[in-house]
């Protein structure tokens, strides 16, 4: 089974031929072709290629299905006996891509 580790959006991800993945909120229109070149690990089975910061030719080639809002996280702020209370929430933007293709290098 085939698999890469790249870098997208300051954070690492593992991604096999068919996944899909949430990754940080990225430049582009649903359907359009997206290309992670910052491949930092590759594996094919056999062989493992680690990169020295990156791997040399290898790149992870996907589409983008979707942008959409992550699940709400609540922050409550609160001190007691001093009538102090706040409360916020926050939902994280992010792009849903589909791996198609993996070019070890």
């Amino acid at each position: 089974m085939a698999y890469a580790i790249f870098q997208a959006g300051g954070r690492q991800f593992r991604a096999e031929a068919g996944d899909n993945l949430k990754i940080p909120l990225m430049e582009g229109e649903p359907g359009s072709k997206v290309t992670f070149d910052q491949v930092l690990l590759t594996a094919d089975g056999d062989t493992v290629q680690a990169g020295q910061p990156m791997v040399k030719g290898a790149q992870v080639v996907g589409q983008i299905v979707e942008h959409g809002k992550g699940p709400k996280i609540v922050i409550f702020k609160f001190k007691r006996r001093k009538n102090y209370r706040r409360k916020t929430g926050h939902r994280q933007d992010y792009t849903e891509i589909k791996i198609t293709d993996l070019k070890l290098g």
